[in-house]
């Protein structure tokens, strides 16, 4: 059973508990790295935490907060990390398909439970096709 890693700060501790049962009908282990509790708490530190165990793990990971902009931007900023804020699941083909996103970065107040499941199902049944698109990868990284 492959393994995701999963985190939200407050805002999106609703959609997470959501998901996380969406995962499992998926046969997917997601593997929580918080928040649990309702309590208002610093997204940066959750984002910190599945970053590192993305880049040590090799293993895709999902990040919620309110509109995904806060936790997209924290993680953009570890080498290594390419996380996609998606609200659709074309976006998130893409992201795995040309731009091997790694994580995927939902506003649990801009879409929908399902909405979003289906999203994580898009983001996660999709691989990196390479080619042209790491030359392009290459490039950013330059």
């Amino acid at each position: 059973m492959p393994s995701v890693h999963i985190g939200c700060d407050h805002a999106g501790l609703d959609l997470k508990r959501f998901l996380l049962e969406k995962l499992a009908a998926l046969n997917w282990r997601a593997i929580n790295h918080g928040t649990d509790s309702a309590e208002s708490c610093d997204y940066p530190l959750i984002a910190k935490k599945l970053c590192d165990a993305v880049i040590r793990t090799g293993e895709p990971g999902i990040l919620i907060c309110g509109t995904g902009i806060g936790m997209s931007i924290a993680a953009n900023r570890f080498p290594g990390i390419r996380a996609a804020l998606c609200s659709c699941e074309l976006q998130a083909r893409m992201a795995r398909r040309h731009n091997n996103a790694n994580i995927l970065c939902l506003g649990a107040r801009v879409s929908g439970s399902e909405l979003c499941a289906a999203i994580v199902a898009s983001f996660l049944e999709n691989e990196f096709e390479g080619g042209r698109h790491q030359r392009r990868l290459d490039e950013i990284d330059g």
